[in-house]
């Protein structure tokens, strides 16, 4: 059920080498009178097979892995501090505006009950 579904391979024909002619026959036929030598054909070399390079993996040493260690506790600590000081930013305005809602409220209710 989860397992993938994989396209059929490809089934389009294979090319016709009898239809295909090179370049430089078609480019410059070999029974020409142009009184020039003719480039010699020459295959051309085969690439080399990749090498796989061996690169080591990443390596700590003691002092490394504590700075690592420390400076990642660092971060939390100053991204907690940032974090809570807004939060903390955001309960003293809605309370400041809770009490100034709660005077106009009073101010208004006596100026309705003094007339």
């Amino acid at each position: 059920m989860f397992s993938p579904k994989y396209p059929a391979p490809d089934t389009a024909p294979t090319a016709d080498t009898s239809l295909v002619q090179p370049l430089a026959v078609l480019a410059h036929p070999s029974a020409c009178d142009c009184n020039h030598i003719p480039a010699p054909t020459v295959a051309p070399a085969p690439s080399p097979a990749p090498v796989p390079t061996s690169r080591p993996g990443v390596q700590l040493t003691p002092g490394a892995l504590v700075a690592a260690l420390v400076s990642g506790t660092a971060v939390v600590l100053v991204v907690g501090a940032v974090l809570v000081s807004m939060l903390l930013a955001v309960a003293i305005t809605a309370a400041s505006v809770a009490v100034c809602a709660v005077v106009l409220r009073s101010l208004l209710n006596s100026q309705n009950k003094q007339r």
